[in-house]
């Protein structure tokens, strides 16, 4: 079995054992490599979920599975209406909000069940815990709209008013701009990071582009699109080089305006309104960056995409999974709250 890349977590800057980062980071992979591990555990593991949920997951189902033994129902047959049985023996103990997060847990068994062909369909799958305010993040695009942004920005004109110089200004800001939107779709950067970015940071040659940490993110590799490699290298060429030229700017950042401020906040807020145009369910760049990550978690697992993130802890990353719901409104007139 392949390792998994394991990141920080944010239980690790409270628990005293294990000490530091690099000692969780060597307990879990030894699980994940113990031949004898409980299979529940191990596809915990698997999903790159940290110690501590896994222990609050195994917690939960045990709960469960004592409950469905004193009721003489088995988990492999326990069916939509066991589920909300179980969860309405909780109400008067625990709060909405515990009971979400159990439901949640018990929705991981199933799926682990499914994954082993013991069920056929996960029978949590349509309950929906009433009177919690959950943390919806956005409106979500999902892989084809994102592309669609990207495909309809590149083919849009840049803006034919002005005189000649004015004219030849916007050609150059949308060449910018085209490798900016490339790098909000394909790797999911924020404004931040798209500020800081220097020519240092691209290696072409390697097909890779290096996002250095921050107070609040981790620094991470990531890989180029093919298509993005060839527009990196016209960009730091020719259109980079002639707008340094024409603002009279010496600068090592990849991005800059033609105004006298350095700051990459004016690029963006004109940016924006121009992607709205192309897609009216854009609203920030923010969104744009959740709709990626939310993405990647159907491709990735947890651990995976929160390298990808940038994000210094998983529970970060796990914030993403709300978002990570297939289908949601296509579903959610079948949903039957319990209240």
């Amino acid at each position: 079995m392949a390792k998994i890349k394991l990141g920080k977590t944010k239980d690790s800057r409270t628990r005293r054992k294990p000490k530091t980062e690099d000692a969780e980071i060597r307990i879990l992979q030894k699980l994940l490599n113990e031949k004898e591990q409980p299979s529940f555990k191990k596809y915990l593991l698997q999903k790159g979920y940290s110690l501590q949920t896994i222990k609050s997951f195994e917690r939960v189902v045990n709960k469960y599975l004592k409950w469905l033994k004193k009721e003489n129902v088995e988990d492999v047959s326990a069916s939509y209406n066991d589920i909300v049985h179980y969860i309405q023996s909780l109400r008067n103990t625990v709060k909405q909000r515990t009971i979400q997060s159990e439901t949640n847990a018990i929705k991981h068994y199933y799926n682990y069940l499914k994954e082993l062909d013991l069920v056929k369909e996960n029978p949590t799958l349509n309950i929906a815990v009433k009177g919690v305010k959950r943390r919806i993040l956005y409106n979500t695009l999902n892989k084809q709209e994102l592309e669609k942004l990207y495909k309809d920005y590149r083919q849009s004109e840049a803006s034919p008013f002005g005189g000649n110089a004015q004219r030849a200004k916007g050609a150059l800001a949308k060449k910018r701009n085209e490798i900016i939107v490339s790098l909000l779709i394909y790797q999911g950067l924020n404004s931040t990071e798209l500020g800081r970015l220097t020519i240092q940071d691209l290696k072409l040659r390697e097909g890779k582009i290096v996002i250095n940490g921050t107070r609040r993110s981790n620094e991470r590799t990531l890989k180029l699109e093919a298509h993005q490699i060839l527009d990196f290298m016209e960009y730091t060429l020719q259109t980079r080089r002639t707008i340094l030229e024409q603002t009279n700017k010496q600068t090592d950042l990849l991005f800059t305006s033609f105004g006298s401020s350095t700051r990459f906040n004016n690029i963006i807020s004109k940016l924006l309104p121009q992607l709205e145009k192309l897609n009216k369910k854009v609203k920030s760049v923010h969104q744009i960056r959740t709709s990626v990550i939310t993405h990647w978690l159907k491709l990735y697992n947890l651990r995976e995409v929160q390298y990808m993130a940038g994000h210094r802890y998983v529970s970060s990353t796990e914030a993403y999974l709300i978002n990570d719901l297939e289908d949601l409104q296509e579903e959610i007139e079948k949903y039957h709250p319990i209240g």
